[in-house]
């Protein structure tokens, strides 16, 4: 249950729903999510950091609690992104800010603009890359090529509702976004959160992502960064992970996980819980005591 909940309004008037847990004062932490998942995709994390931290999540605008828009795009994910810092951050206060998958992306295309360098202290990106994603996904299990990229683009791209959690629906989640060791709860989890998805934001923001081109974004993000992949990622495979400490500015550890998909802060609650400690604990605590 959220310390407090508020809304924050975007540049464009979209309204996102926000979510603070944790004791005020306490160091902060402001997590985006992927494409269609939502604030409880980030449950494990919130239970662990709230305890002495302020854990600030947000529903990306379509997903979860906050209404869709007309407008989608990665200038409107930065400027969701910069409306929740403005909301929840006092004037210069650091905090770290993670992201997974689109909810990366969200920090890349926010990377040059001033509220987010105000406020970045540090970042940890999960799962995420910055372009190519649909042409370099795995999803499809045959060669890499023009066939499996349309492909690629059409399953992710899909208009199908994808209706109730069934066992053949795990099944499918499981294979697409998760390791083959995921535990069934954890892929339940993941099931619920993205069946709930409307399937209009599913694919209008498949649409976004299938175009994605934010390689600038990259060389801008001059915050201590961090990533983290999972080697059995078939959405965002290691190669983009690699190509982001490669070409990030301050590029602080790439971690590789044997075995794990794309839904790394679920399959590796802690070792992702313990990552954005470390930063806080690096980048957010010595500054203020300096």
């Amino acid at each position: 249950v959220p310390a407090r909940e508020l809304t924050a309004v975007s540049a464009d008037g979209a309204e996102l729903h926000v979510e603070v847990h944790g004791p005020e004062g306490a160091p902060p932490v402001v997590l985006a999510h992927g494409w269609t998942c939502s604030t409880a995709f980030w449950a494990a994390q919130i239970r662990d950091l709230a305890v002495d931290h302020r854990v600030i999540a947000y529903d990306q605008r379509g997903h979860g609690r906050s209404p869709a828009s007309r407008d989608c795009g990665t200038d409107a994910l930065a400027d969701d992104l910069e409306a929740v810092l403005g909301a929840t951050l006092a004037p210069g206060e650091k905090a770290v800010v993670v992201g997974h998958s689109m909810g990366g992306m969200t920090v890349l295309a926010a990377a040059a603009r001033p509220v987010f360098r105000a406020h970045a202290a540090a970042v940890l990106l999960c799962s995420t890359g910055s372009s190519r994603l649909v042409a370099e996904s795995t999803v499809v299990p045959i060669r890499a090529g023009a066939l499996r990229t349309w492909l690629t683009r059409h399953i992710l791209g899909s208009r199908a509702p994808l209706g109730p959690v069934t066992p053949v629906a795990r099944r499918i989640l499981k294979y697409a976004t998760m390791g083959a060791g995921s535990a069934p709860h954890m892929v339940d989890a993941c099931a619920r959160i993205v069946h709930a998805c409307p399937r209009q934001v599913r694919h209008a923001w498949s649409q976004v992502l299938h175009l994605l081109d934010l390689d600038h974004g990259v060389t801008e993000l001059t915050a201590p960064t961090e990533v983290v992949v999972g080697t059995a990622d078939r959405l965002t495979p290691p190669v983009h992970a690699r190509s982001l400490a490669a070409a990030l500015p301050h590029c602080v550890g790439l971690t590789e996980l044997p075995g794990l998909g794309h839904m790394t802060p679920v399959e590796a609650p802690e070792l992702v819980s313990g990552r954005i400690r470390a930063l806080v604990t690096t980048y957010v605590q010595v500054k203020e005591g300096a």
